[in-house]
């Protein structure tokens, strides 16, 4: 336990945003397997409709800082990809 005023505020905050962070990526896992399953059931304007979405997801949680920038584009490539690659 902190002795510092500070630093328990500090570990207050980080277990709020470890919280807010964990259920933000949490959401972003959740639309990522939503656009999987329109894609595997073969319905292109819905996976086109849900992709655009978690793309969305994806780059607000990057803004936020939940997700680094790279780490953001390259969860969108390999989804568009894989999405595209079951519906071909």
């Amino acid at each position: 336990m902190a002795n510092i005023k500070s630093q328990r505020k500090r570990n207050r905050q980080n277990v709020k945003r470890y919280q807010r962070n964990k259920s933000f990526r949490s959401e972003l896992r959740t639309h990522e397997k939503r656009v999987l399953a329109a894609a595997e059931a073969g319905d292109a304007v819905a996976t086109e409709e849900l992709l655009r979405e978690a793309q969305k997801r994806i780059d607000v949680a990057a803004s936020r800082g939940v997700l680094h920038a790279n780490t953001a584009a390259r969860r969108k490539s390999r989804l568009t990809r894989r999405a595209r690659s079951v519906l071909a």
